[in-house]
């Protein structure tokens, strides 16, 4: 991941930002792949699905979600409505951009202090799930983190999301492969 402004992020930013999550998402889909296989094989094969599958698989969808939106807002990749934003000239750009910005932070100045009341209850009432019986502060948390490592997502970019100029390792292979119009299976060929 590439910021465009002047100065280089900490490597040690960069490392929570980016890294930590990255090992989340990819520890949590790798092990919803083998609940789901492993609970397929034993309905099929053994007619004995594992019952609390369902329930598990869903709670690691959670934590991808809200895990990954620390990477989609790092990298300004969110869903947004900016085609009218993006053609407006240059300070009225920059105003829509840090409205939005400053949106974000709003929200998870709100979320991150009500989701903690939350979690909060969950572990001290000891509340678990029905059928696995997983303390429910596990996917709660999932929330908070996400919210609060979307947060220094944001503050750590927040000129680059105001300028609009932040650029993902997806765009920089788009334009390195692709950018002059060839076909990028053509070009990795090559």
């Amino acid at each position: 991941m590439s910021d465009t402004s002047s100065k280089p992020l900490p490597k040690p930013i960069l490392f929570g930002i980016v890294t930590i999550p990255r090992f989340i998402i990819g520890v949590a889909i790798l092990a919803g792949i083998a609940i789901n296989i492993a609970n397929v094989i034993g309905r099929y094969f053994f007619l004995e699905p594992i019952i609390w599958a369902e329930e598990i698989m869903i709670y690691i969808m959670v934590w991808t979600v809200f895990i990954g939106s620390v990477l989609v807002a790092y990298e300004g990749q969110h869903l947004k409505m900016d085609f009218f934003s993006s053609t407006l000239p240059s300070p009225f750009k920059e105003i829509v951009n840090f409205i939005a910005a400053v949106s974000v932070i709003l929200v998870c100045l709100y979320v991150i202090p009500n989701n903690w009341t939350v979690v909060e209850l969950m572990w001290s009432n000891d509340q678990r799930s029905v059928v696995a019986e997983l303390p429910m502060v596990i996917p709660h948390f999932a929330l908070l983190l996400g919210f609060v490592m979307t947060l220094i997502a944001i503050a750590v970019r927040f000129q680059s999301h105001v300028k609009g100029n932040l650029t993902s390792e997806i765009d920089n292979m788009v334009g390195e492969y692709g950018g002059d119009g060839e076909d990028i299976v053509t070009t990795l060929k090559n």
